[in-house]
């Protein structure tokens, strides 16, 4: 895309995601597969190729290890992304995704990832502080590489909204913590139902206690949290509405990039100025939508419009199982 771009992915650790198609593997045994494809990933990778699918003007920034930047290099060539990753001495990490058509699920197996030196960290603090005005939006996506400490996203939080920017988070584990423990949260939160529980350090079994936990980052400074809870649907809520948005059944050929989907039509929906309701429906048709496809792309509009129509959003005060 040749304009300038509207929103920034941060992927620190991205990863090639090397996705077996092995129905009904057994752990322990030798499996047949039928089939693989690498795909160049990571959650702020992937929202970019969604984004850019959608037809939103998008770059993409983060770690990138020189040995192997070729994938990436090509995808967001064809995908028109802006380039502007930080490239590092070595090799990104490859992930493993076995999928099992048989039952619909992935198992993923992720390595940890190229050790980041502080030269290199500070190159990408110093990408992220020269971002122009017309970047409206940045999501700080995925996990983060040896050598970055758990706090980075909370401070790259509270320096991009001092500059005004609309900024969105996808992460788990002590980063996440981090980030919900600081003083500046993100303007839109979206952690799944495990990884919130992990973050908050508590159990969370009813619906009444996840609108509970959502409505207390709302209180806290976030604007939109979305809690995703796989198959069943997602949590939006916002501090005037709570709603239940349920995705309609598709064909399933991959769960990889999901929620990142999800983030991708939640920013668009922002960038749009849509309803909260129908935000939960753009973000659910994207996720829908992708999941119908091997690697980070959108079905054409049309297809896309269908599944949104499709989408059941339900007031949720509190939701019910």
């Amino acid at each position: 895309m040749s304009a300038t771009p509207r929103v920034l992915t941060v992927t620190p650790n991205p990863a090639l995601d090397l996705t077996v198609h092995a129905g009904g593997w057994q752990r322990g045994a030798v499996n047949a597969a039928q089939g693989a494809q690498q795909d160049a990933g990571g959650k702020g990778v992937n929202v970019a190729a969604i984004l850019a699918d959608w037809g939103v003007p998008v770059a993409a920034t983060g770690l990138l290890g020189r040995d192997n930047a070729a994938p990436f290099e090509t995808l967001f060539r064809e995908k028109g992304v802006t380039d502007e990753f930080v490239r590092v001495p070595g090799a990104t990490r490859v992930g493993l995704k076995l999928v099992d058509p048989t039952l619909g699920d992935t198992t993923d197996l992720n390595l940890p990832g190229l050790t980041v030196s502080a030269r290199a960290l500070a190159h990408l603090q110093a990408t992220l502080r020269s971002q122009p005005a017309g970047v409206g939006a940045v999501a700080l996506c995925g996990s983060l590489p040896p050598g970055v400490h758990a706090g980075f996203y909370a401070e790259e939080v509270a320096r991009l909204r001092g500059q005004g920017r609309f900024v969105a988070l996808d992460t788990s584990g002590e980063a996440l913590r981090a980030a919900l423990q600081a003083e500046v949260l993100p303007q839109l939160v979206k952690p799944n139902i495990h990884e919130l529980e992990a973050a908050l350090g508590r159990s969370l079994t009813t619906d009444a206690e996840v609108l509970a936990a959502a409505r207390d980052l709302i209180r806290r400074g976030a604007e939109l949290v979305a809690v995703s809870q796989g198959e069943r649907g997602a949590l939006l809520v916002t501090a005037q509405e709570a709603l239940f948005a349920r995705p309609p059944r598709v064909t399933v050929q991959s769960t990889v990039g999901a929620g990142d989907a999800m983030v991708a039509g939640l920013i668009s929906a922002h960038l749009d100025g849509l309803s909260l309701a129908g935000a939960a429906r753009r973000a659910t048709a994207f996720s829908a939508g992708s999941i119908t496809r091997l690697g980070a792309h959108l079905p054409p509009r049309a297809e896309l419009d269908a599944l949104a129509a499709q989408v059941q959003v339900d007031a949720a005060q509190p939701l019910t199982h």
